[in-house]
């Protein structure tokens, strides 16, 4: 795959999964076209996996022969660095080659997370008396609640869904690992009841059938926000975010986590191998505590 299919896929992932801006999404895109010129200086412009630390160093090295402030070095690298964080999430690299590299400290914030009892305001607003609000319930609960991609849920289909063992199988594409995520107790019961109103085989499926769409998605989740009255920004990819930060709050491993994300990392496959179906049960969702 050429360089402008990794740079346009990515796009489309900080559209759709981290909803940014516009304007956001082109300052992302401006900085890894600078790692992209800076390589094509060579006579062989390297494919993403070829890429090592070496070559992002000299990168910064340039940046700074060319004078730029550290502030904008900073942003440069934090761009590049969610540019390999999603080729890594996506399996098109095996390691991220711009893990240790370091910015200049520029006091950012961590990401803003939703609490838990975020989570409850944004589900308790919804209007249940509608089978397209109980549809909704079930969505925001289970994007959280398995931590899943936006992608994934629109994928779903009932097939896809094991009530008895609690258990969701997430598929993916040819190449990739398939898992398993646990459905917590607290959510199962609005799953299924959801499940009985529609005939459809997808999971989650529009009024007219037919799957839905992640801007469809991303507007539940947004609309569900407005009315909670959260003042953050919130959108699919958070309640996954969120998801994660609770259960390491929890005290859950941290290889637990990775694998029920699905972030798989070729150099660490024989450490997720470890942990079976039935580890994945016995984890306790951030619901199931609500």
């Amino acid at each position: 795959m050429a360089w402008e299919q990794y740079i346009s896929d990515f796009k489309t992932f900080l559209k759709l999964e981290r909803s940014l801006s516009d304007n956001s999404i082109e300052a992302y895109i401006r900085d890894i076209r600078k790692l992209f010129d800076y390589l094509q200086m060579a006579d062989k412009t390297p494919e993403p996996g070829e890429i090592q630390k070496t070559h992002l160093t000299g990168f910064i090295v340039f940046l700074n022969e060319l004078g730029l402030s550290a502030r904008s070095q900073a942003r440069i690298i934090s761009g590049l660095k969610a540019f390999f964080r999603y080729l890594l999430l996506e399996d098109i690299i095996s390691f991220d080659p711009a893990a240790l590299i370091e910015a200049p400290k520029m006091g950012r914030k961590l990401p803003e997370v939703l609490s838990v009892e975020e989570i409850d305001r944004l589900l308790a607003v919804i209007d249940l008396s509608k089978p397209e609000g109980q549809r909704n319930k079930a969505i925001i609960e289970t994007l959280y609640s398995c931590g899943l991609r936006v992608s994934e849920i629109v994928n779903l289909v009932k097939d896809n869904v094991n009530f008895s063992e609690g258990l969701i199988h997430i598929k993916l594409a040819k190449g990739k690992k398939d898992r398993f995520v646990k459905i917590p107790d607290s959510v199962k019961e609005d799953l299924k009841n959801y499940c009985r109103l529609t005939s459809e085989k997808s999971l989650f499926s529009s009024s007219r059938g037919g799957k839905l769409t992640t801007a469809t998605i991303q507007a539940i989740v947004e609309n569900s926000a407005k009315k909670a009255g959260i003042a953050k920004e919130v959108y699919p990819h958070l309640l996954r975010h969120s998801f994660a930060t609770h259960l390491l709050e929890q005290g859950v491993d941290l290889r637990i986590i990775q694998k029920l994300l699905g972030h798989s990392d070729i150099k660490t496959t024989q450490i997720y191998t470890q942990i079976s179906q039935a580890n994945i049960k016995n984890i306790k969702s951030p619901l199931d505590s609500v």
